[in-house]
């Protein structure tokens, strides 16, 4: 029983790994909304933590990062070239280490949710995909701030975007996006987990 249940949490992985692979390298990954484009990256991290734990969150969050890093490495935007040029063991962190924990405390934060309203199942789905894309947003933008916030590329975006501080170059530089992919997140990653809990019997 034991080895059917780890071949199928690893061909569960292996799954979702690969619809995050897909959905990166394919539009299928980003919503082009007018100007902003929404990442729909974190959906795949936050099933996977939600009905698989925190180790599965945890590796689906470093796939994503890892994916993220690889684009910085190549300069496939000028903040990315420009962060990796300052420093990229910075980068790998931003990238990296923010999702890492992204996936994991994600798979935390619902377990915790669960056991605290063990009879609101579908609530709990729901505010766990809610919590997959905030606190991307928390950790991808804090390290950021933290590691780079005093380089000149950094510095010339915050001013032409009208901060005069951290928090305020944060609320600026996500803005309307930020909440699309929260809301995004939260609606697809919260249907797909509900019917797969149930099916999995983790309800």
């Amino acid at each position: 029983m034991n080895k059917r249940t780890n071949v199928r949490w690893l061909t569960q992985l292996a799954l979702l790994v690969a619809i995050l692979l897909v959905m990166n390298y394919t539009p299928l990954g980003y919503l082009q909304i007018g100007p902003l484009s929404a990442s729909l990256l974190t959906v795949p991290v936050a099933i996977g933590a939600m009905t698989m734990g925190p180790t599965a969150g945890a590796i689906l969050g470093a796939v994503f990062g890892a994916t993220s890093f690889i684009q910085a490495v190549e300069g496939k935007s000028a903040l990315s070239a420009a962060l990796f040029s300052a420093s990229p063991v910075g980068t790998f962190v931003v990238c990296v280490v923010s999702r890492v924990l992204m996936g994991l405390c994600t798979a935390l934060l619902f377990q915790a949710l669960c056991k605290v309203l063990p009879k609101f199942p579908k609530f709990c789905c729901f505010a766990g995909g809610l919590i997959a894309p905030v606190l991307n947003t928390v950790f991808f933008m804090g390290s950021l701030v933290l590691i780079f916030y005093h380089i000149d590329y950094v510095q010339n975006l915050a001013q032409s975007l009208g901060a005069g501080n951290a928090l305020m170059f944060i609320v600026l530089c996500v803005g309307v996006q930020a909440i699309i992919e929260w809301v995004i997140c939260c609606l697809v990653a919260g249907a797909v987990t509900l019917p797969v809990r149930k099916f999995l019997k983790l309800n």
